[in-house]
């Protein structure tokens, strides 16, 4: 279904808005089909599963880029040559609930299986209903996964999920309402949330524990930290605060959606219904705070109106001309006065939001604001387009180089966020390739020993895992 962008993406892209419409809440509580539907839109499945060139919904191709390779993801329209047409009930349920495809290969934790394994039976039938009974078949192969060795061993995913693949089937805890229960189901299962804020350990599986929701990197950008944390996490923001966010992506003078989460607004969130993001709410607040030592204060307290680009406003226009050696205050003028105003507060309406008080800006991390200006942002909401061009390669307005965009960085962070943050030229080629790659990538390089030790243990994991399924 919907891939998390578990092993980061290479490049960012915009998120694409998809033909979607939600069923109405009164619909979906009465109709299998429409509950399926609402299901599919809430976990995100056509964003991951459409190939945002051709736009045929579910039909894959979408490029999923990881530090192994590209992932595509599958065709899952019921065409019964090129989908999952020919899936039973069942082998539709191992296929999301487990990551094993209805021919017996295994799927990669891309599509995000360690979290829809806590769906409901019910759930999974409504699903099942929804994709057999209303998605119309697209009867085309999607390019083909093709990952180096060792990564291209589908098999070895049974070692994998033998050692990660815990959930159950969501349960009520008796102990908390019915409000809160559906906030759990929806975060850790439906929305799987999990996926993008919480850190992974050396074999990329999630971290437990305090690292739970406490925020982590995922490629270029950096997903924050969800607990109730007032400093950290979201415990300073109000309930309007968040449903406004979640529903829109946007919340004056504190946060606006970019990169995996202006998708996951696109394509998802907008469309929950207010009973639901009110259960998410009630379940985050409960998340135990986890704080981040650096942190002194919220992201969204830093920051002071400054009329410094004044002085400089005008002298330089955006040209292929632009120096190297430009300051961050010329780039500043060239490049963002003309929507972030000259003393960064934006537009009175919002609509150019203002770089005090912001989160990119203020956060522990400035890979989000350094991935803002390469990659821009993008999300539709209500019909309506939030857009801020990129500035990285291909550009429209202004290509800038990894120098520049480090000063400009540079001069926003200390005019407008938070200065004990920095960015170098190296930070910005990091980020610009799509993040840093993790261990077990580097160590199984082709033809490397890291790559025949991961295949020696991979086998190992395999034998005990046959094992196991013997003595059962």
């Amino acid at each position: 279904m919907a891939a998390s962008v578990l092993l980061s993406g290479t490049a960012a892209k915009a998120a694409e808005s998809l033909p979607l419409a939600a069923p109405s809440d009164h619909q979906t509580g009465v109709d299998l089909i429409a509950r399926g539907k609402y299901l599919a839109i809430a976990s995100d499945c056509a964003a991951c599963h459409t190939d945002p060139d051709s736009k045929k919904v579910f039909a894959g191709g979408y490029a999923i880029h990881s530090p192994m390779g590209i992932i595509y993801s599958s065709n899952i329209t019921p065409s019964k040559q090129f989908g999952i047409g020919n899936y039973t009930e069942e082998q539709f349920s191992r296929a999301v609930r487990d990551g094993v495809r209805g021919d017996g290969s295994y799927l990669y934790p891309a599509m995000p299986y360690p979290s829809y394994a806590g769906l409901t039976d019910a759930d999974i039938h409504a699903l099942y209903a929804y994709f057999m009974h209303e998605v119309k078949p697209v009867d085309e192969q999607p390019q083909q996964t093709a990952l180096n060795f060792p990564f291209n061993m589908r098999f070895s995913m049974a070692g994998w999920n033998l050692l990660f693949l815990h959930n159950k089937p969501f349960k009520p805890q008796e102990d908390h309402d019915a409000t809160w229960n559906r906030g759990k189901y929806l975060v850790d299962t439906v929305e799987h949330c999990s996926e993008c804020h919480t850190p992974r350990n050396a074999l990329m599986a999630l971290q437990g524990g305090d690292a739970l929701y406490s925020g982590a990197m995922l490629g270029s950008w950096h997903a924050p930290n969800l607990t109730s944390d007032p400093v950290s996490g979201l415990g300073s923001w109000s309930d309007k605060d968040l449903a406004q966010y979640l529903q829109s992506g946007h919340v004056d003078g504190k946060a606006q959606a970019a990169g995996p989460m202006a998708e996951a607004v696109t394509n998802s969130l907008q469309y929950l219904h207010d009973d639901d993001i009110k259960a998410i709410i009630a379940y985050l607040r409960t998340l135990p705070p986890v704080r981040d030592p650096s942190q002194t204060k919220a992201a969204a307290d830093f920051g002071t109106v400054s009329n410094t680009d004044t002085a400089t406003r005008g002298i330089h226009p955006i040209s292929k001309f632009l120096s190297a050696d430009a300051s961050g205050q010329t780039l500043y003028d060239a490049a963002c006065s003309s929507c972030h105003q000259p003393d960064g507060k934006g537009t009175q309406d919002g609509f150019y939001p203002s770089l005090v008080h912001n989160t990119t800006l203020g956060g522990s991390s400035p890979d989000n604001l350094v991935s803002a200006i390469l990659f821009g942002v993008q999300r539709t909401v209500n019909g309506k387009s939030v857009l801020m061009p990129a500035f990285g390669p291909y550009s429209d307005v202004q290509a800038l180089t990894d120098k520049q965009v480090a000063t400009l960085s540079n001069y926003l962070l200390k005019q407008y966020g938070n200065p004990q943050l920095s960015v170098t030229e190296e930070d910005v080629k990091t980020i610009r390739q799509g993040g840093a790659t993790p261990l077990i990538a580097k160590i199984a390089a082709p033809a490397s020993l890291g790559a025949g030790l991961i295949v020696l243990i991979l086998v190992v994991l395999l034998v005990v895992w046959r094992l196991r399924r013997k003595r059962r």
